[in-house]
């Protein structure tokens, strides 16, 4: 299984994921310009594309979608209350409706040979998820925009091979920073993102002897830096109720402007 940021960050999200006969994008919030030239940059193209799995519906998730989904005909995958939302989505233009292809949480569907489960999420979205897609013996998770984490979170995440968990901010950043009191109160909220700290608690409860990559992403531009988040997180890790430390496993930081490497297990 082949995995790939090709971008993360409130500016845009989207994940490859192929294995030797399928390829998926979780999220399409970067042009189709942008996610040629990145999926070039490792030997797939945009016409490799096998569907397009939506997380839910803010702009930094789909404002590539329309533009890569009607011009290569390309399924997309959302939830029926992330599907309405996209059909009412005039920033993104039309999307067939026939293309959309409801999905539910808990509910396991086969794309090529990559069975895929998507779990529920909490955040201010219409009726948002993450992803569990396994292919080959193998399993990656995506797990960002989710205001707490809870054990039926924790479950989903279990035994992957990699993970790619939010960092989203440092609280105390927010907390001194320059957001209105409003949007403070939604980021640090149930239903907003998890803290740094957060995602290294997270972390503690889903590690297992067999991981293979840990990248932290969905970083604020504003409230985190990479470092911070890297810190924080391994700092949790290791100072956690849990057996293992920070170093005993690759932990990386998903950049939110570039194509991250690709991580192949």
């Amino acid at each position: 299984m082949d995995f790939c940021s090709l971008a993360s960050g409130s500016s845009g999200n989207s994940i490859f994921i192929g294995s030797e006969t399928t390829s998926i994008l979780i999220d399409s919030g970067i042009s189709g310009k942008r996610t040629e030239e990145r999926l070039r940059s490792f030997g797939r193209t945009c016409t490799d594309l096998d569907g397009i799995l939506v997380t839910h519906e803010h702009a930094d998730h789909i404002s590539g979608l329309g533009v890569l989904a009607r011009r290569l005909h390309i399924p997309v995958y959302a939830t029926e209350g992330t599907k309405r939302a996209l059909l009412h989505n005039r920033s993104i233009g039309e999307i067939p409706e026939e293309q959309i292809h409801v999905i539910e949480a808990d509910e396991e569907l086969q794309i090529g040979d990559m069975k895929i489960r998507p779990f529920s999420v909490s955040h201010d979205a219409a009726e948002p998820v993450g992803y569990r897609v396994s292919a080959g013996g193998k399993t990656a998770a995506v797990a960002t925009d989710m205001g707490l984490y809870t054990a039926y979170t924790i479950r989903n995440l279990l035994q992957a091979d990699v993970l790619l968990l939010e960092a989203n901010h440092d609280v105390h950043m927010l907390e001194a920073g320059r957001y209105p009191y409003y949007l403070k109160m939604r980021i640090l909220g149930d239903k907003g993102h998890l803290s740094n700290e957060a995602s290294g608690r997270l972390l503690t409860e889903v590690l297992h002897d067999d991981i293979k990559h840990i990248l932290l992403g969905h970083l604020s531009g504003e409230n985190n830096y990479p470092a911070l988040a890297y810190e924080t997180v391994c700092a949790e890790v290791t100072m956690g109720d849990c057996p293992y430390r920070s170093g005993d496993f690759p932990i990386s930081v998903a950049a939110r402007d570039t194509c991250g490497e690709l991580i192949r297990v």
